[in-house]
This record gives C-alpha cells, structure tokens and sequence, in this order.
C-alpha cells in the first residue's frame, strides 16, 4: 500500500482536484492522509465532502508549516512506501501504480518521475525530466525532484526539518545520502501547478531557503554558495523554458 501524504492551507480553490487526482488512481492499494494547517477557508470542508474509507483528515489547530504538516502525516502512515502530494498539484492516474511497479523493479529507496507544468490554466510543453540515477553528488548539484512525484519505501523515510529552508530537498539529500541513489521514473506523471504567490515563486527568496537546505544536511557556507547560484541559473532558466513553451 501506498500512503499518500497531502499538506493544506487555505486550499480550498485546489485541493479537490488533488483529492480526485488520487481516487482516480488505476491502483486501489493506497490511504490519502489529509493534514489541515489551520486553514481559515473552506479547505476542511471540502476535503470532508469526498467520502471514501481510504481517506482520513488531521488539523492543526494552530499553524505549523508545511513540514509539521507532513511529518504528522507520516506518523499515521501504514504504508509500505510513501508518497506525497500537495493540494495543488495532480497526478496521472497510473502514477501509484507505475512508480510502484518502477521502485519494485529497481529495488530503490526513493524514486521520483518527471513534471510536466500547469500554468494560468494551461499546459506548458516544457517537462521537466528525470535522470535514471541521481547519486548524491548530482543531486547536490541541482534538485530535479519534485516533491509531489517522490515516493519512499516508509522505513527509510526521515522527519522534514522546520525552518527557513526547501525541507523536502534537505530530506532528499539526506534520504539518498543513506541510501546512494535516487531513480528516476522519466515519464511526467506529476502536473505542477505553477502560481504566482506561492513559496516557490519569488526566487531569490527560494535561493536563500536552498542555502539553507545545503547547510542543513552539513554543508560548509562556501560550498552551500556555489551550490546555491547553480540552483538560482538553473531554476531561471526552467522558468524561462516553462514560459517560452
């Protein structure tokens, strides 16, 4: 079974199209655990408007973070592997069964898939493809792995760390660190929705919270630097592909 972590704030203009996009999974085998962060809108309701025994809800009562988040998610986890899934992303409906079925064969750890992008309504012809081998020393370089396309076996899966920082890169690091290798499934089963006000869009911003990631898994600050003005190049130049495609 798959359990499929799903963080949400104030998502209700989103989140019951993410919700569908895991019901309509070619692969029965899986639990949806929906962590509210004390949203203020209507995000819990319309969560609690899908009814089926495989999905479960927790909130916060006071807002934590994405990480908190997802990390209460994974305590209620019974999983073999672990998947994520944030509220306003979406799935291919073979998505749980293939990189299942990818990860078995690969006998990996942690696995990833390609990103295909939504942006104002609308598919860009830009994807984002994924490396069949991501040692750590290349995931160092650049981080191609899109949160809402991971999946990990649950026993080797680490606690997200709070703070100013990209958490989930800082776990992937230390996830393939233990483990040596990331695998990449190169089909774009995840479909990202880009936005204008999220955390991932002011990008100087996002480049100081990479920093913090590369000092987060114990990287000294002349290395976190030159790692971090190699994400900046390569994350203008995505963007620029996403918008010109």
């Amino acid at each position: 079974m798959v359990s499929v972590i799903m963080p949400a704030y104030n998502a209700a203009a989103t989140i019951g199209e993410s919700i569908k996009a895991v019901m309509a999974q070619t692969s029965p085998d899986w639990e949806l655990i929906i962590v509210d962060d004390a949203s203020t809108d209507q995000t819990v309701k319309i969560a609690e408007a899908y009814k089926d025994s495989r999905i479960q809800i927790h909130s916060h009562v006071v807002n934590q973070g994405v990480a908190a988040a997802r990390n209460l998610g994974m305590q209620h986890a019974k999983g073999e592997y672990i998947a994520f899934l944030d509220s306003d992303d979406l799935w291919e409906k073979d998505k749980l069964e293939k990189q299942v079925q990818f990860m078995q064969e690969n006998r990996a750890v942690i696995s990833y898939t390609g990103t295909a992008y939504i942006r104002g309504g609308k598919r860009s012809g830009y994807v984002l493809r994924a490396e069949r081998e991501l040692p750590y020393k290349t995931l160092l370089k650049r981080n191609i792995m899109s949160c809402s396309s991971v999946m990990v076996r649950r026993e080797s899966m680490l606690p997200f760390p709070s703070g100013y920082m990209h958490e989930d890169f800082a776990v992937w690091l230390s996830v393939v660190r233990e483990c040596g290798c990331a695998y990449g499934l190169d089909e774009p089963l995840l479909i990202y929705r880009m936005g204008e006000a999220t955390k991932s869009s002011s990008r100087i911003k996002s480049a100081w919270m990479n920093w913090s990631s590369y000092r987060e898994v114990g990287c000294g600050r002349i290395v976190s630097t030159i790692f971090m003005f190699r994400y900046a190049i390569h994350s203008v130049t995505k963007r620029l592909r996403i918008r010109g495609s």
